[in-house]
């Protein structure tokens, strides 16, 4: 029986996009019409976490959704040095690979990252005209208030992690992803995609290299941090209150720092708001982009 996360690979397709200097196989989703709009996914899953999104989404907009990476169905070179410069590396190419003059960028979790690294070159004059409005849901962007799950922590330590790496498994997935979900939501399925997303070409194995972005993070924090406060565009946080890494301990920092931003409180949802109200959020996303 095919399942869900097949399917959504069956709908999109391998290109060759030059990361970095390098050749590489990224899976890209394609659907929809209308003004583009670019979903950047988290970590560890991939971009068919926005499938149960898409569809109120393809309506009215032409959809990208790549994998980055080292994730989902997107090449996963092994003693590789992943880096968040790198996956928005791979958006830019992504831009230039479909010709896109101008996007709405919509991002989750570790895609808020790379948003970040995409606003600071903005911020520099790179791509200044491509990115039309900003929507960002649950993620680390202020890395002091970060608060990472012991699987996290463990993967980063230099001796546990790559030990981690190999021992992970779908069981030890969904033990480690299990608080983060909001209470009465069911994410065996979820975690059952994310698992056959990460293993995919034993892309398990580099689960303790792909973690580096939290070490990224608080190396380019004040770079980072300080292009999103001082970004000049449309901008909207969804956000999962109930997120024990990153939820309303955050979203207070947001609404201080950042007023003139709309930030929407999900107040029964926890760090996956595409998995756990997909309708709500398409419509939230919906709305934020059409007054951009």
């Amino acid at each position: 029986m095919t399942t869900e996360i097949e399917q959504w690979w069956a709908g999109g397709e391998q290109i060759t996009l030059t990361v970095a200097g390098v050749p590489r196989e990224v899976f890209v989703r394609r659907t929809g019409s209308g003004p583009v709009m670019t979903l950047l996914h988290g970590f560890p899953s991939s971009s068919h976490d926005w499938a149960r999104a898409v569809p109120a989404l393809a309506a009215r907009h032409t959809l990208l959704i790549p994998d980055f990476l080292g994730f989902g169905a997107s090449e996963k070179p092994a003693d590789h040095t992943y880096s968040i410069h790198e996956q928005a590396d791979l958006v830019v190419a992504l831009w230039q690979h479909e010709a896109v003059h101008s996007t709405h960028l919509v991002a989750h979790d570790y895609g808020t990252t790379v948003a970040q690294e995409l606003l600071a070159r903005r911020a520099e004059g790179s791509s200044k005209s491509l990115i039309a409005s900003l929507t960002l849901l649950n993620g680390g962007i202020y890395p002091e208030l970060h608060r990472p799950e012991p699987a996290q922590s463990a993967l980063l330590d230099p001796e546990l992690g790559p030990q981690l790496s190999a021992a992970l498994n779908a069981e030890l997935l969904a033990g480690a992803l299990a608080p983060t979900f909001s209470e009465g939501h069911d994410a065996s399925a979820d975690v059952a995609g994310m698992w056959k997303g990460l293993s995919r070409g034993d892309g398990h194995l580099n689960a303790h290299r792909l973690i580096r972005y939290i070490d990224d993070r608080t190396t380019h924090r004040d770079r980072w941090v300080g292009a999103m406060e001082a970004r000049d565009l449309p901008t909207t946080f969804v956000w999962g209150m109930l997120d024990p890494i990153s939820g309303a301990h955050i979203a207070e920092r947001i609404a201080e720092r950042m007023p003139d931003a709309t930030l929407h409180a999900l107040a029964d949802v926890g760090h996956w708001p595409p998995l756990e109200a997909p309708e709500r959020v398409a419509s939230l996303i919906l709305a934020a982009v059409g007054s951009a």
